[in-house]
């Protein structure tokens, strides 16, 4: 089990686990980003834009990090904490056999070009290689969102190849590019 919040700090980021006092940001960011994003992510539910929506999610979010089953972290500039930036996870991480999660991200609109997320996903990775000791880590992106290819290239992934239907996306099920990051500096933790 993990105890420690992460809050973790770039030059210009700072990445950690949402509140009940973000949900207005949370709001925020997904009302301004919603026909940015939608084409990238799976359908909302109706009540998605809603305070009542995200109270039990976040709670289920501290309860995975303390579980140790996921990290969903939130993006905020440091130089002006208020407006939500991104978001990005760790999720479904898997010890046993595996030491390894699966990334995922969303950056606003607005903040697109900047390098941002490169830098949120650099710091994010030296916390999974090291804090939480995970030895692969898996990001997918569709075919035609070169954004993301770029971003996971300069992060050092790998494709690895096509995983045809892979998931469910704006309404229709869409393949997507399956790319890992291998920790070549894993050790077997002590059981």
């Amino acid at each position: 089990m993990i105890t420690r919040r992460p809050e973790l700090k770039t030059e210009r980021l700072l990445l950690r686990l949402g509140t009940p006092n973000d949900i207005p940001a949370i709001l925020e960011y997904y009302q301004l980003n919603r026909a940015y994003l939608e084409p990238f992510e799976p359908q909302r539910p109706a009540n998605f834009y809603t305070h009542e929506f995200w109270q039990p999610v976040l709670a289920s979010r501290e309860s995975d990090f303390r579980n140790g089953f996921a990290v969903k972290l939130l993006m905020f500039l440091q130089a002006e904490p208020k407006p939500l930036i991104g978001t990005i996870n760790l999720n479904t991480i898997v010890r046993g056999a595996l030491y390894g999660a699966t990334l995922g991200y969303s950056l606003s609109a607005q903040y697109q070009g900047q390098g941002y997320m490169t830098e949120a996903g650099q710091r994010l990775i030296t916390y999974a290689f090291g804090e939480l000791n995970l030895h692969r880590i898996m990001a997918n992106y569709l075919p035609h969102n070169h954004r993301s290819a770029n971003v996971l290239k300069r992060l050092g992934f790998q494709i690895e190849g096509i995983a045809r239907d892979y998931l469910f996306i704006n309404g229709q099920w869409q393949d997507h590019v399956m790319t890992s990051l291998v920790n070549p500096h894993w050790q077997l933790p002590d059981l």
